[in-house]
């Protein structure tokens, strides 16, 4: 009867996993946690580093000067506004423009609770935004106190962007100093802050009045076509004195990035989440298959008696990792997916289920069976026909 299941290539290991249908759903349901833990850890990771380099990437420029002091976007520090006199005289510039960002707390116009907001700042006849909504809006934040608000904001100011989309003007305290709301553009919520305003450069030095004009936050350099962003960057580092620091736009983003990455506890408890979920896998998986092997020694003796090597049997345990590691997977990826968007809705985070973070999870997820099922084979090797017969 043995061997005619073999030679029928009947999936033993599919077998031997249903036999126990309470002990094959407890197995599937652990790997589906496990990559739910997975999953959710490298969402909220994704988020962070995307959500915190959106402005980043939104910028239109070659080359970023920030002060050698700045650690990220919320404590960006300043320099003297000279130095982008200064790179201006390279031939290989076509402009530079200031770029004000802080900080700030303002009166949440619904709550009136103090909140913090990411307040962008720049000159309106120089728009570094690639975006349409703030382009379209420009001639508004020319006005005193006038600023626009995310409309991808924290839920919390719905009602407030709600407002304004039909036209209204919301007035609230920005640094104490009274601002309206007068429009909309859309960039997104971070872990920074939970809204962001964008208003004018002169705005911003009314808002910030203890931060001189001469002193920015952010240099934008937009070269001339043709010329390397890299070798310009070299060039201006060695022109430049050490009170700032020249970066290309990839290494601007990569500053944002390493900063929440190695600089924040956050970074670090994410990483920990997805190791921990690794490791919940791999116990249960193995719990599993050591019962099941434990529990099918006899028939295991019985196959080495009649002549099948270890090689076999031990390829029928790896089948096993491999067939619960792709069936669990399947509900911890949907799962994960519909809190993915659950959460997107409720935070306004960028919490997106890719095809490249799904692939390396399951990729994961077979890692982890098959070290479980490595472990597990330990045992098999024992199984003797003597005891048996």
């Amino acid at each position: 009867m043995i061997k005619y299941i073999i030679r029928r290539k009947t999936p033993l290991a599919w077998l031997q996993l249903i036999k126990a249908k309470g002990r094959f759903f407890v197995a599937l349901s652990g790997i589906a946690f496990a990559d739910i833990l997975i999953l959710m850890q490298l969402g909220f990771q994704s988020a962070l580093f995307d959500s915190n380099t959106r402005l980043h990437n939104l910028l239109k420029t070659d080359l970023i000067l920030i002060s050698p002091k700045a650690q990220n976007l919320g404590l960006i520090n300043t320099f003297p506004r000279r130095r982008l006199f200064q790179a201006a005289d390279l031939p290989e510039v076509a402009s530079t423009s200031p770029l004000y960002v802080r900080l700030g707390i303002w009166k949440n116009p619904e709550s009136k609770i103090d909140s913090s907001v990411i307040v962008i700042g720049f000159n309106p006849k120089s728009n570094p935004l690639n975006l349409p909504e703030v382009q379209r809006n420009l001639n508004l934040i020319k006005y005193p106190d006038k600023l626009l608000l995310d409309s991808f904001s924290s839920p919390k100011y719905q009602t407030t962007i709600a407002q304004v989309s039909q036209g209204k003007n919301i007035s609230t305290e920005l640094q104490g100093r009274k601002i309206t709301i007068s429009g909309l553009y859309e960039i997104g919520a971070s872990f920074t802050s939970d809204a962001s305003v964008i208003t004018s450069d002169q705005n911003f030095l009314r808002i910030f009045s203890q931060q001189k004009p001469g002193q920015v936050n952010i240099g934008l350099i937009t070269l001339r076509p043709g010329n390397n962003p890299s070798l310009v960057a070299a060039k201006l580092r060695s022109r430049l004195p050490d009170d700032v620091k020249v970066l290309t736009r990839q290494e601007f983003i990569d500053f944002e990035r390493k900063y929440w990455e190695t600089s924040t506890t956050i970074g670090f408890i994410f990483g920990l989440g997805v190791v921990m979920g690794f490791l919940v896998g791999v116990i249960i998986v193995y719990q599993i298959l050591y019962s099941d092997v434990s529990e099918h020694m006899a028939e295991y003796a019985t196959l080495k008696a009649i002549g099948y090597s270890d090689l076999y049997l031990l390829n029928v345990v790896f089948q096993e990792a491999i067939i619960l590691a792709v069936i669990g997977y399947t509900p911890g990826f949907i799962i994960s997916t519909g809190l993915y968007m659950l959460i997107r809705n409720a935070t306004k985070l960028p919490l997106i289920m890719t095809l490249g973070v799904g692939i390396n999870v399951l990729i994961l997820t077979i890692v982890m069976c098959t070290i479980s099922g490595v472990i597990a084979m330990q045992k098999l090797r024992s199984a003797d026909p003597a005891d048996i017969f």
